[in-house]
């Protein structure tokens, strides 16, 4: 009786049986489109904006404090608008302010790769999503000064943190990359911000602040920071769907 050849390079392996799909997140990337021409649509995604503000203060703050200053506190308002306030001597100098500025915008590209990354493996999509849960609260005790910010972040923490502990796997697996999605959808929707000078009365804008340290005028800083928030969920994507990694038995 003759039997199939073997195949060796299959031999003893096992691939991930937690992967979530491309599927999922395609429906979320499409769902972020749909609520944002639809009436109302702003509406529901109105937390997700305060999410976002909270990853472009908080890439404010925990930038300076790796260059050596201090993080004050943080402020986030009701129209989504938000401040962080940091002191003290930063390392590297004009170099180092300018990364602390940078860091704003680009904080929530940088945390959307990571929740993408995340959201291959069901088991990496609820542990991101108890870590992420966790620090909202915690940075609501730490730094976050504002009355609404006050209120909003532990509530978004504890939904985040309900999710995880509470919700299904899919449910999971969707609303880590919805929230990945989301993050990173909201550099773009603050192109204006990137290419302006003003962040409002007496006001300089990120990019105009990086001007004031490096140089060069703010539009090309707002360009290099939407082209690399582009390349780092283009790269994110790859990394998270290409073929699955298998692993012997």
């Amino acid at each position: 009786m003759k039997h199939p050849p073997k195949v060796p390079q299959l031999e003893g392996i096992l691939f991930a049986d937690d992967r979530i799909g491309l599927t999922w997140l395609i429906v979320a990337a499409i769902a972020t489109v749909v609520l944002w021409q639809i009436p109302g649509g702003n509406y529901i995604l109105y937390p997700f904006t305060i999410l976002a503000t909270w990853f472009h203060e908080m890439g404010h703050g925990l930038a300076a404090i790796l260059l050596g200053g201090k993080f004050q506190q943080l402020q986030i308002f009701p129209n989504g608008s938000g401040v962080a306030y940091h002191s003290g001597t930063l390392f590297l100098g004009p170099i180092g302010r300018a990364i602390v500025a940078a860091a704003g915008p680009m904080g929530p590209p940088i945390a959307g790769a990571i929740l993408i990354l995340a959201s291959r493996s069901f088991k990496n999509a609820s542990l991101s999503l108890k870590i992420l849960g966790s620090f909202l609260i915690i940075s609501t005790f730490i730094w976050v000064r504002s009355l609404f910010g006050l209120v909003a972040i532990p509530l978004i923490g504890l939904m985040i943190l309900g999710i995880a502990l509470r919700a299904p796997q899919w449910i999971q697996g969707f609303a880590v990359q919805f929230l990945g999605v989301q993050a990173c959808v909201s550099t773009y929707l603050q192109l204006d911000y990137l290419f302006s000078a003003s962040a409002g009365p007496g006001l300089h804008s990120d990019s105009a602040q990086i001007q004031q340290q490096l140089f060069l005028p703010y539009w090309f800083w707002g360009g290099l920071m939407a082209i690399a928030s582009l390349l780092i969920l283009v790269q994110s994507l790859r990394i998270a769907y290409r073929s699955p990694m298998p692993r012997k038995l």
